[in-house]
């Protein structure tokens, strides 16, 4: 096939990137570089399988030749205030994103008739009251809070795909993607695992918001990318949770972290109120992924986070 991938340059995109092309497929990548990294894609630059757009999703977009899927993931995804690139400092842009953004892409893959995979998210479930999350339910959401832009923006996406679905029959898929870490995420994103390692690496003590009691499942970016690909070859058109169902708590995953590492300097517990709408339990229900897509994580935590560490050493500059 010949796919667009949106947000090429990302964490994600670029681990799609490599899969897709990996499979045979061509692949025409497409980002702003609002919070993408040029490094990213650095290695693929002279595949010739594999071009690239530099543009904004929220603006038309247009691509030359036929398309056989498009897949839109753009969009800035950390939740960390303090982060330049979390979701919180680029509201507006994360909004359009999943509006514009999906709008654009929708339109192109329907034009193109083409078979169309969009990144949607936990965060759709908000601070749930449901454990662990299943696919029907319908969140706990706040609609104006400091974390709204982005959970209404992959709600609204979500709901704009069904009517393409439902009403001009577009050829849609939707994933929903829980916690991710590997090679490749951004240093200074702000996001848990690149955070605690750093801090880890650099002998400081890991900083836990709260009590660290809140939980996370964690799921290393092959097993996602595996998932994202069976999705996409699938005849599947309503959301499928894609993520590691196996639940551990900040405090816990920071304990395995200075263990990893060998960092002996411990936690500090920070009680910065910007943290505070940070949902309490996040862990996905993948009965569907498994019986839809024959899907299910198979690295381990410990594995995964090795990987994972010996990546930002190399970014870091460390031995």
């Amino acid at each position: 096939m010949r796919i667009l991938l949106t947000g090429a340059a990302g964490f994600l995109g670029s681990h799609i990137c490599d899969r897709l092309l990996a499979e045979g497929h061509i692949v025409v990548g497409m980002d702003n570089f609002v919070t993408g990294n040029r490094e990213n894609l650095v290695h693929l630059v002279r595949n010739k399988s594999f071009s690239f757009i530099r543009h904004d999703v929220s603006e038309t977009i247009t691509v030359r030749g036929k398309l056989d899927a498009v897949l839109h993931f753009a969009s800035p995804a950390s939740p960390n205030p303090a982060s330049p690139f979390g979701y919180p400092n680029l509201p507006v842009e994360t909004l359009k994103a999943g509006s514009l953004g999906t709008f654009n892409t929708l339109d192109l893959a329907r034009v193109n008739q083409a078979r169309f995979l969009f990144a949607s998210t936990s965060e759709v479930y908000g601070d749930p009251l449901e454990h662990p999350q299943t696919e029907t339910y319908w969140g706990h959401v706040n609609p104006v809070g400091p974390r709204s832009m982005y959970d209404e923006a992959k709600r609204f996406s979500e709901a704009l795909i069904m009517a393409y679905f439902r009403s001009k029959g577009a050829d849609t898929r939707i994933i929903r993607i829980f916690n991710t870490y590997g090679p490749r995420m951004r240093l200074d994103d702000g996001r848990v695992v690149p955070s605690f390692i750093q801090q880890a690496l650099r002998g400081e003590p890991l900083t836990i918001y709260g009590d660290g009691l809140q939980t996370r499942s964690f799921c290393y970016v092959d097993d996602l990318v595996d998932g994202i690909y069976r999705l996409l070859l699938s005849d599947e058109h309503l959301p499928v949770n894609i993520g590691n169902p196996s639940e551990t708590s900040i405090l816990d995953f920071a304990e395995t972290i200075n263990r990893l590492t060998g960092n002996a300097a411990g936690l500090n517990f920070s009680t910065d109120k910007r943290m505070d709408s940070d949902p309490q339990r996040r862990c996905p229900d993948i009965s569907r992924a498994k019986s839809l897509l024959s899907w299910e994580p198979r690295v381990g935590l410990e594995e995964g986070l090795m990987h994972t560490i010996n990546s930002f050493k190399e970014q870091l500059g460390m031995k």
